[in-house]
């Protein structure tokens, strides 16, 4: 049984946790208030740059190599999740989705190539021997546009080299502060469906230099747009999950040191019972 000094440790323990999780959960939500604000600026820039793609795609005569279909004889698979834990189930639903689409596609007799963004990815796989074809870490809660540079380009390249054959980034899409929704989004080779009136809606626009070539010059940009929203969009989840965490966690603590405070009420009035009755019984003893 606990003594009294071992109980009392424990709730100064717990206090102290308690300060570092709720500190915690304020930084998270300043954070979320920056990257919610980045995300939702993002989103209709990358779904206009979409529909204007779809919209010209249409009216060229040579599609180019970013939207050619061929056979799927290497798929990759691009999984982003956090460089830190501490955020509840955020990378673990990632990384249980990654699995899952890694082993439908490996049923279906495709090989699977698999790059991440985040350590938690990277080590992850590491642990379950997977190779990895690349890995981008120290991204998490710093996010720059040359990151996604980097990461548009290696993709690109390893695409027009005939290296790969399909582009799928698996990411947590942000929902509401409690809730992220993971994603899966195909990136390459770009879709161009028909849209209907399309023959017609393109005659009102002029294009210089040429259609083809404007085309041409959006397309690679449309890869880094998609990617880097996806990168926003599972920022603003990591540090949503954080703070929902934190908070649970907070909550947690102080039910724990009232639960430890009556335990240690319990056990000081038991020993002041105790004291009572070894004085009453030595009274009575030195009476007789």
């Amino acid at each position: 049984m606990p003594t009294l000094r071992d109980i009392k440790r424990r709730i100064t323990a717990v206090k102290n946790t308690k300060q570092i999780t709720k500190a915690m959960k304020m930084v998270a939500a300043a954070k979320l208030r920056r990257a919610q604000t980045r995300m939702l600026e993002m989103r209709p820039y990358a779904e206009k740059m979409g529909t204007v793609i779809q919209s010209m795609s249409g009216g060229v005569k040579d599609l180019h190599p970013l939207m050619v279909q061929r056979p799927r004889n290497m798929v990759e698979i691009l999984v982003i999740t956090s460089d830190r834990g501490l955020c509840g189930a955020f990378n673990t639903n990632i990384l249980k989705s990654a699995e899952k689409t890694i082993a439908e596609w490996k049923k279906e007799n495709f090989n699977v190539n698999v790059s991440v963004v985040g350590k938690k990815a990277r080590d992850y796989f590491k642990r379950r021997n997977v190779e990895m074809s690349n890995t981008w870490t120290g991204i998490s809660g710093k996010l720059a546009y040359s990151d996604v540079r980097k990461i548009a380009g290696d993709i690109i390249g390893r695409y027009l080299d005939e290296t790969i054959d399909e582009v799928i980034i698996i990411y947590n899409e942000f929902r509401t502060v409690i809730s992220q929704q993971v994603q899966s989004l195909k990136l390459l080779p770009m879709a161009a469906p028909e849209v209907e009136g399309q023959e017609e809606s393109l005659k009102v626009f002029i294009y210089e230099p040429s259609q083809q070539e404007i085309l041409n010059q959006i397309l690679p940009k449309n890869v880094e747009v998609q990617i880097y929203r996806a990168l926003l969009e599972s920022q603003a989840s990591e540090e949503a999950a954080r703070m929902t965490a934190m908070e649970n966690a907070t909550k947690n603590a102080d039910e724990m040191i009232d639960s430890l405070t009556l335990q240690y009420n319990k056990a000081r009035q038991a020993s002041i019972t105790k004291e009572l009755m070894d004085i009453v019984g030595g009274v009575e003893a030195l009476k007789e």
